[in-house]
């Protein structure tokens, strides 16, 4: 019979679905390395390949090798003649395929096996270069270092070797099943002498493996999750721990019993084994536990966990930095005393008053210019220091947004070489608005224009930009990247090139063509658009871009940016952690550990970490894509390895700035994972601990019930601090299943890093937990917002804002320790159901013990609860509150006009809020409408006399004009 030609059109097929696979990893690599390259952490890309590849061939090998010299045994020592004649008929069809399987099925296991193995390439590494943390478990006096690096590494060895061991041992027993080396079952089990030794001795293996598997579960008995604390309990201790070494010797005697076979030639002595090891591991292993469990723990409970809860508590508040946590006894008045709070005044003219979760259409709308620039749906909290002052600011940075540009306008060459990069930050007070409720801005516009300086203001790095773009072109060219419209321009927009040096050069033939197969996009071959001196951008989110560089991190969910040194930097937040801590309770940073659900809150991955620091401060430039990594907790023992791993990779603090040492903050990520174990672990008894009569809650958020409420930025002076200082704050609430909202105690951490270069302020770090007294209600967050929304003044005034197109929305609701209590602070904002929506603030909530505060002004707040004049406003330029302004004499005739048209505005606002208040006294409702239209009609005077005292009538909106 001739043998069947092969079809050119299948060979051809086949070739060319080679080359294309080949092409695009080659491409893939390439790239990756040119990028790498580019930032300057071409080691990280070298270590992780080698790492991967030396793992993928040892194990690889290793496995193959242990495939093939299984078949060759079999092979081998198979019996010539005779077997069983039911299967000669598979023999035959086998027989030809013999030498191919012999390569292909240790070629196919071993690539399996190595790809599994080199997935694991961080353990391994961080094993051979692992640092000890000087801290030794309290059952074994080994050192943490064994649980956190080592003990991974075996488990995955032993699990290594005994897949392989059950593979290469099944397969030798279907070979020689075939072949006649083995036949019959049961009592007329009979095996030839060479498949009896193979067997036997692999039987041996295995067994000795178990041995290991059950001699590593000892040590994992440190990680146990129980019922009512983590770690090993009495029973573990006492019952399982020794039955593990119990099961390690059956299981070596197991094994020789297995090499009996080779002399005795009699299988029954091994079953006979394995059966008793099974019985063996369900008596001792699992019956006798539970019955010490039932009969000797269950009624002496606490007299037997005692000593293993403590254990439980030292390594949890240990592992997430509790041990250190500075708590008070503050007891807490309830009554307004206006001495009190004005002995706070600095505290209380710093509240924030602007939430970032619910202003971000208003920067959107007054500072987002034109409709391919955007802002991020939650904005940034930080501080910057202008002149003597410190200013609390919310911060965003004005994006690129294609999805705002019309189908007709998107092509390729727009997408990719014209809009690339988005332009500016804006800024405003967190702790004041204008007239009308609006933010009060101090930097913003394009160009942009404020208080902030001079900086590089273009964004190519960020977190809503293109996959991909290219820029640069040689010197002497036209500029095409567009900036920012402009009339005064002879093309209406100011456009420019990129210069600096943030992605690989695409500037020769083989890299465009390397490029184009990557982001298979064939322009990039063609398009003259592409120069000689042209980059290509791309991993151009921060997060993405410091986790490529540092893979072993886990990254905070908030990326935040920040004006330092004439550039825009983003800041990204690096933690080091692990599972495998010993004792110490685990948390699994999902949703529902944020208070969220339905969706994963952080940049951290999902996996379950019982041990927590923020090693490392990372920065990526905004303009040319720079990543720098600093070595913040330089004595944490998981960040000492990885230094060791990539020596290159970390810069030290003393090379921070101290413009940028004055941006960095404590983490949201390190803060909720802290106050979320305190919720049990504020408790150091473990008879409390365990009766769980002292557990918190954290506080749902009371404008979003399904959610917890967030830890929030805040100024603040705790009572033993003798300033103000930069925090992140968090309250808990009464535990139980149905807890009363009666707050129990207040965490605020300083996260104040000052500006000193190089040196980390004294008191960063620090947390501090006022525990309130349990004979005294203190209202939680959710009491105060039903007492604010029981309020009839309140609910009077803000049910005729809701009337027509109005939406009220409820702003955080921010704690803040002043007067020898708790002050409650909630801004009220007020925007259009549908079309234009720009949420203005227009009402302040205060609440002290049961007391309320409702008025248009912080001020006025405070002052119903506490007594007119408890508290100041700032008397700086920029406070725009009705009455408070002194304006100066002018003397040219036109802006003395607009003065005179601002003041008569401002004396009508003042007016007509007097007269709404006087109506809601009366109840005439009318009136009160009317007094609102006449304030309405006041306040877009006053905005308009405004910009006609800066000459700018109609110009977009920039800074604030008072800022």
């Amino acid at each position: 019979m001739p043998a069947r030609r092969r079809s050119p059109v299948a060979v051809t097929a086949v070739v060319v679905g080679i080359v294309i696979v080949l092409a695009i990893a080659v491409a893939n690599v390439w790239t990756e390395w040119q990028w790498y390259g580019q930032v300057g952490y071409t080691e990280v890309w070298r270590t992780q390949w080698v790492a991967r590849l030396v793992t993928f061939l040892v194990f690889g090998l290793i496995a193959g090798g242990a495939l093939w010299l299984t078949l060759w045994i079999a092979r081998r020592v198979r019996p010539e003649l005779g077997g069983r004649p039911a299967l000669d008929r598979y023999r035959e069809q086998v027989r030809p395929l013999e030498r191919a399987v012999m390569w292909i099925a240790p070629v196919f296991v071993g690539v399996i096996a190595g790809a599994v193995m080199s997935s694991r390439w961080r353990e391994i590494l961080a094993w051979l270069n692992s640092t000890s943390f000087g801290v030794k478990d309290p059952q074994f006096g080994l050192d943490a270092s064994f649980y956190v690096f080592t003990l991974p590494v075996l488990h995955a060895l032993v699990g290594f070797y005994l897949t392989i061991l059950i593979l290469c041992t099944a397969l030798a027993a279907f070979v020689h099943l075939l072949y006649g080396g083995i036949s019959g079952g049961g009592r007329n089990f009979v095996a030839s002498k060479g498949a009896r030794i193979q067997l036997a001795v692999m039987g041996a293996l295995i067994m000795l493996g178990v041995a290991a598997n059950y001699w590593l579960q000892r040590y994992s008995l440190l990680n146990k999750v129980g019922e009512k604390f983590y770690g090993a309990s009495f029973t573990d201790i006492n019952a399982v721990l020794p039955s593990r070494g119990i099961l390690v010797g059956i299981s070596i005697i197991v094994a020789g019993v297995f090499l009996l076979v080779i002399w005795r030639a009699d299988w029954r002595i091994p079953a006979v084994g394995v059966g008793l090891l099974l019985v063996a591991a369900i008596a001792i292993g699992g019956i006798y536990p539970a019955v010490i469990q039932r009969f000797t723990v269950t009624p002496n409970v606490l007299e037997k966990e005692t000593p293993f809860i403590k254990r439980n508590i030292d390594a949890t508040r240990y592992a997430y930095g509790l041990d250190k946590v500075e708590v008070t006894d503050y007891r807490a008045t309830t009554e307004a005393d206006a001495d009190a709070l004005r002995a706070d005044a600095d505290t209380t003219t710093q509240i924030r008053l602007l939430d970032p979760n619910v202003v971000a259409p208003a920067f959107q709308q007054l500072q987002q210019n034109k409709q391919y620039y955007n802002f991020g749906d939650t904005l940034q909290v930080d501080r910057y220091r202008v002149g003597d002052e410190i200013r609390d600011t919310v911060i965003a940075v004005r994006e690129l947004n294609l999805d705002g540009l019309s189908d007709a306008n998107r092509n390729w060459v727009n997408d990719t070489t014209v809009f690339t990069h988005g332009f500016g930050v804006v800024a405003a007070y967190g702790n004041r608005v204008k007239l009308d409720g609006q933010p009060t801005f101090w930097e913003g516009g394009i160009p942009s224009a404020g208080d902030m300086g001079d900086y590089e203001p273009r964004v190519y790095f960020g977190q809503n930009l293109p996959l991909y773009s290219i820029v640069g072109a040689p010197a002497g060219t036209t500029p095409w990247e567009l900036d920012y419209p402009d009339d005064n321009s002879e093309t209406g927009q100011v456009n420019s090139t990129f210069t600096g040096d943030g992605g690989p050069s695409v500037g020769n033939i083989f890299a465009k063509l390397m490029y184009a197969i990557r982001f298979g996009e064939e322009q990039i071959l063609l398009s003259d658009r592409v120069t000689s001196e042209s980059q290509v951008l791309y991993y151009r989110d921060p997060q993405e871009r410091v986790q490529k560089i540092a893979p072993y991190l886990e990254l905070d969910q908030t990326t935040y940016p920040a004006v330092v040194d004439g550039r825009v930097v983003w800041v990204v937040d690096g933690y080091t952690t692990t599972s495998q801590f010993p004792y110490s309770a685990a948390v699994t940073p999902t949703g529902v550990f944020y208070g969220n659900a339905d969706a994963t809150a952080s940049g951290m991955s999902p996996s379950p970490i019982n041990y927590i620091r923020n090693s490392v401060k990372a920065t990526v430039d905004a303009y040319d894509g720079t990543v720098n990594l600093y070595a913040w907790d330089t004595e944490d023992p998981i960040l000492q390895t990885w230094e060791k791993v990539f020596p290159a990779s970390y810069k030290p603090i003393s090379e921070i700035s101290g413009a940028l040492m004055s941006h960095l903050r404590y983490p949201e990520d390190l803060f909720t994972a802290q106050r979320f174990q305190l919720q049990s672990y504020h408790v150091t008894d473990p008879a409390t601990f365990f009766n769980g009569s002292d557990s918190w809650n954290i506080p749902n958020d009371p404008t979003k019930e399904t959610q917890k409420q967030p830890p929030y930025y805040l100024s603040l002076q705790m009572p033993d601090q003798e300033a103000p200082s930069f925090s992140l704050t968090g309250t808990f609430i009464q535990g139980g299943e149905n807890p009363r909202n009666i707050l129990t105690g207040y965490l605020a951490v300083d996260s104040e890093t000052g500006d000193t270069p190089g040196e980390v302020a004294d008191g960063y770090g620090t947390l501090r937990l006022l525990e309130l007294p349990r004979d005294t209600t203190i209202p939680g967050p959710g009491q105060v917002q039903n007492n604010f929304s029981t309020d009839t003044d309140a609910q009077t005034t803000l049910n005729l804002l809701r009337q027509g197109d109005s939406t009220v929305i409820n702003g955080n609701l921010l704690t803040v320790p002043v007067g020898g209590g708790l002050l409650y602070v909630q801004p009220v904002y007020v925007e259009a159901k549908a079309g234009t929506k720009v949420p203005l603030l227009r009402k302040v909530f205060v609440a002290f013990g049961d007391e309320v505060g409702f008025a248009d002004t912080l001020q006025g707040a405070l002052d119903q609860v506490f007594g007119a004049g408890a508290a100041e406003e700032p008397e700086e330029p920029g406070t725009e509150e009705p009455g408070t302004e002194e304006p100066t004499e002018p003397t040219d005739p036109d802006t003395q006009a607009a003065q005179q048209a601002l003041n008569s505005a401002l004396t009508r606002a003042q007016q007509a809020i007097e007269a709404g208040q006087d109506a809601l006294a009366v109840g005439d409702f009318a009136a009160y409408g009317q007094a609102q239209e006449d304030l309405a009609n006041a306040l877009e005077d006053a905005v308009a006399a405004s910009r006609r005292l800066e000459g700018n009538t109609d110009a977009e909106p920039t800074a604030s004009p008072d800022a």
